[in-house]
């Protein structure tokens, strides 16, 4: 471009006066060329490291408004409060006079015609007071002239986008708007960096986030991203924190930037070297001296290059460190100091939908659980007394805690756990002794009423057993029910009055599900631990472990029949040869809509999907956490498993036979070695043991429904602020919290009134910052201080864990961090090695070799599943997903739980 259209004054009016090459803009402010274009020019003109950019000033956006004649219909549309959206396709609609879009590709082209990221630079964004990030629109990958004009109006509409008009809800007008062309950074690595810990406030750190391909994905949160700590003294690196990395951010044709695969090799790397952070670190110094102000600096890796694509002060000022690191106690409110650190906190066996990291939402979610559910949940094990719920769960880090204290102690009105120990040993992990843990709250009161509590239990438990076959068949057609109902709605019709009576009747449903599911689970937990007793005291050695071969063949089990269906799914589809194909061919995305366009697909679909999605479609990973989509909402998953099970020539049904042969087998070589009466009162424990447990599982469908209807509602709400510019996406209904969705449905509040900006921020700063902390324990007594939490060496090739389900073997390993995206990579015999798994894990188990997990027990879902299928399994490593990489050869161990890499 000429250098005098950013020096020479040119005739009033005239458009090449108004187009400024970056980095050549001396004396030139934020009111001509916005936030952030002002700011990529300091830097350039410092001589950082940023692609080369012409601006589109706002003198030149105004000067489009004059000349089309839209300033004066945009005035108008403001003062009688017009919907955002009419002024936006105004401007889109706009045609650009002849001279404006000649001056715009005349620079186009002294750029020399790259593909370029076009981007907003609102006057009012990247100051001191307000970021506006993420408010105005950027548009990636633009080539040709068209297309960039294009990109142009659309970042001028973005000034009156729904989410940029929340973030300066009631400070003024929307003002003018400069634009950035930039040259596109095709980055093989991008990221952030806070020159400042922007949660926890320790000094000397800068604070750096990366991940494979584009930065976008790690903006909107849908790729994994590695965590690093540099010392801004010394540029070490002095923490590392690197995840496996499935997915990234990547151009997928000229103009589409969408998700893709990382490479195999890359996916265990660490993005960035330490020599390329302390680069990294050095040109971020740089800026923040530059400055004299702590910065939140956007750059990106091409060819080991790094370059700096945006820079903005630190709008947020940090916690307290002494507030952030006092955060030991997964207590809400405030105890003494004996219950504070004498209580024992677990996170084993809590119904597998606690498991791991919830979100923000997901938190609050289970709090309302603790409520309004858990208390009934104690009445309907015969509890006579429930105490106070506020006692009842903790939060720690991002996880649910069950109180094991208070609960044994509470549960010390009912007959079989009077003694608190069959109750609290099956809650600790190895990290806790139990030899000094003594009750903070005691024993439960004796006397009358210890008396009254008992009366009070045999009723209950006497009600329980002769009704609980009817209630699990009402419970269970009751899910049909509200299922197909609410297939039936369409809530996007619905108003917020009826949306919200909506949620009432899903809240009802949810209740008196978790309620009636209780006292299947308790029941089943109960007869297991006399099953675990008796075998060890009547059988001596023979007796280990039976109680985990004979538990009944693994059809009852719901989380493997639904591997079993899943397997029947993909048989069907291998007998329609046109259907496989499309399984096969289709983008995940596309496959459901391709199957039910053909004749062929859509008879596949209504004869063996839709069976199948109403029998299990509502479970998915981590069940009590809102923002992770059942397989109903999102199948891609399932068509995964039936490419994999497809492409494989091994029966489910002859795995499960297997297992079930072996099972009964030894279970009846063992007990015919009792005396009769001893014999007889293991087979009733057996069977009584066997009936709590299909009815569980039968049940606990209900359970995960009633929260899949919740879900709807919610996202409803969420897809609702998106469209009010409130949220910028859906993926911010993590952020949200559920009293606020609730007050919003029940209340005349606005959407901008009902929901903060600022609290949704701060929300998700907590979650990033939980996310990057070290995995929380499984137990301990009292209170944990993450800052002692020990990280495991480098060259470490042995681990040490639970063995969950015996047997060796040999294998190859695969880190599986997300499930829908590495379903179809996972083969046959390979060792699955992750964090923990849920029930939508299972169907991997039938043809994993060996399952390693970095948390969980004897009950975790991981070792019930992998016993089910004969699978050994070591879990509660800790560190497995860090030290072990895929494609290691591993041996796993499920007698001794010990995992060693035998060949890297």
């Amino acid at each position: 471009m000429d250098t005098r259209t950013a020096h020479t004054p040119a005739p009033a009016g005239s458009p090449s006066s108004l187009v400024v090459v970056l980095g050549r803009t001396s004396g030139t402010g934020t009111g001509t060329l916005g936030g952030k274009a002002a700011r990529l020019s300091e830097l350039i003109e410092a001589g950082l490291p940023v692609p080369p950019a012409f601006c589109l000033t706002t003198g030149l956006f105004d000067l489009f408004l004059r000349e089309t004649g839209l300033g004066a219909e945009i005035r108008a549309a403001e003062a009688r409060d017009a919907d955002p959206g009419t002024i936006r396709e105004l401007i889109t609609a706009g045609e650009l006079p002849e001279p404006l879009a000649r001056t715009i590709l005349a620079a186009y082209a002294d750029l020399g015609r790259p593909r370029v990221a076009v981007r907003s630079s609102a006057c009012r964004e990247d100051s001191a007071a307000q970021s506006f990030a993420g408010q105005h629109d950027t548009v990636l990958d633009v080539s040709g002239d068209q297309d960039l004009l294009a990109a142009v109006k659309v970042c001028w509409a973005s000034l009156w986008s729904d989410r940029a008009a929340a973030y300066r809800d009631g400070t003024g007008p929307a003002g003018s708007i400069a634009v950035v062309v930039q040259e596109m950074i095709q980055a093989d690595v991008s990221g952030v960096l806070f020159t400042v810990d922007p949660v926890g406030a320790r000094p000397n750190r800068l604070v750096v986030e990366a991940c494979c391909g584009l930065g976008e994905g790690l903006v909107s949160g849908r790729v994994s991203s590695d965590f690093f700590v540099v010392d801004d003294r010394t540029l070490e690196v002095i923490e590392e924190h690197v995840r496996y990395k499935v997915t990234k951010c990547a151009p997928l044709a000229p103009g589409r930037i969408g998700m893709t695969k990382v490479d195999a090799a890359d996916r265990d790397a660490p993005c960035l070297t330490r020599e390329q952070l302390g680069v990294l670190a050095g040109l971020a110094v740089e800026v923040r001296e530059h400055y004299g102000t702590e910065q939140d600096i956007e750059w990106a890796m091409r060819d080991g290059t790094l370059h700096l694509l945006q820079a903005r002060p630190v709008t947020t000022r940090p916690p307290d460190p002494a507030a952030t690191d006092g955060e030991r106690s997964p207590y809400l409110t405030r105890q003494s100091d004996a219950v504070r650190h004498g209580t024992l906190w677990s996170r084993m066996d809590i119904g597998e939908i606690f498991v791991g990291l919830m979100s923000p939402l997901g938190l609050s979610f289970a709090q309302y659980y603790q409520r309004n559910v858990h208390g009934d949940c104690a009445a309907a094990l015969g509890v006579r007394d429930t105490g106070d719920v506020g006692l009842q769960m903790g939060f720690f880090q991002g996880h649910v805690y069950l109180n094991i204290s208070y609960t044994a102690y509470l549960l010390g009105q009912c007959l079989p756990t009077r003694d608190q120990r069959h109750f609290t040993k099956r809650f600790v992990s190895e990290e806790v002794d139990l030899a000094a843990y003594r009750n903070p709250f005691g024993t439960f009161p004796g006397g009358m009423e210890d008396l009254l509590s008992t009366v009070h239990w045999v009723r209950a438990t006497a009600t329980e057993m002769v009704s609980m076959k009817h209630r699990a068949g009402e419970m269970a057609g009751s899910r049909l029910y509200e299922f197909d109902r609410a297939r039936r709605l369409d809530l996007t019709r619905m108003s917020r009055r009826e949306l919200d009576a909506e949620l009432g009747r899903y809240l009802g449903f949810f209740h008196d599900a978790h309620v009636g599911y209780m006292p299947y689970y308790i029941n089943a937990f109960g007869f297991y631990g006399v099953l675990t007793e008796l075998c060890a005291k009547w059988l001596g050695a023979d007796g280990e472990n039976l109680q985990n071969r004979i538990k009944t063949d693994m059809s009852s089990l719901r989380t493997v029949a639904s591997a079993q269906e899943v397997w029947g799914v993909a048989r069907a589809a291998k007998a329609r040869p046109r259907v496989l194909e499309i399984i096969n061919e289709s983008p995940l995305d596309e496959i459901e809509e391709r199957l039910r366009r053909d004749p062929e697909g859509r008879a596949f679909w209504d004869a063996q999907v839709e069976p199948f999605l109403r029998a299990n479609g509502t479970r998915g990973r981590q069940e009590m956490e809102l923002t992770h989509p059942r397989w109903i909402d999102d199948p891609s998953y399932i068509f995964q498993m039936i490419r994999r099970y497809a492409a494989d020539g091994i029966s489910v049904d002859d795995i499960m036979g297997r297992s079930r042969a072996r099972a009964e087998g030894d279970g009846r070589a063992v007990l015919e070695k009792l005396p009769p009466h001893q014999r007889k009162v293991l087979e009733t424990v057996i069977s009584m043991y066997s009936l709590c447990s299909e009815l569980r599982e039968t049940t606990r469908m209900s359970m995960i429904t009633s929260i899949w209807l919740v879900r709807n509602v919610v996202y409803e709400v969420g897809r609702r602020l998106v469209a009010e510019g409130v949220l910028h996406s859906l993926d911010e209904v993590a952020f949200l919290e559920f009293e606020d969705v609730r007050s919003y449905l029940a209340g005349g509040a606005t959407e901008r009134e009902a929901f903060s900006r600022a609290e949704l921020d701060e929300r998700r700063r907590l979650h990033e910052y939980h996310n990057r902390l070290p995995e929380p324990p499984l137990t301990f007594v009292g209170e944990h201080d993450i800052t002692l939490a020990v990280r495991p060496a480098a060259d470490g090739t042995r681990l040490e864990g639970l063995g969950s389900s015996p047997g060796r073997i040999v294998g190859r390993a695969r880190i599986v961090e997300d499930l829908v995206w590495q379903a179809d990579e996972f083969q046959p015999g390979e060792v699955l090695v992750t964090r923990y798994t849920d029930a939508s894990w299972t169907p991997l188990f039938a043809i994993a070799g060996a399952v390693v997990t970095d948390i969980g027990s004897m009950l975790s879902h991981s070792s019930i599943v992998s016993r089910e299928f004969n699978v050994p399994s070591v879990v509660n490593t800790k560190h497995a997903t860090q030290r072990i990489n895929t494609g290691d050869m591993v041996v796993v161990d499920g007698d001794t739980g010990v995992v060693e890499v035998v060949e890297g």
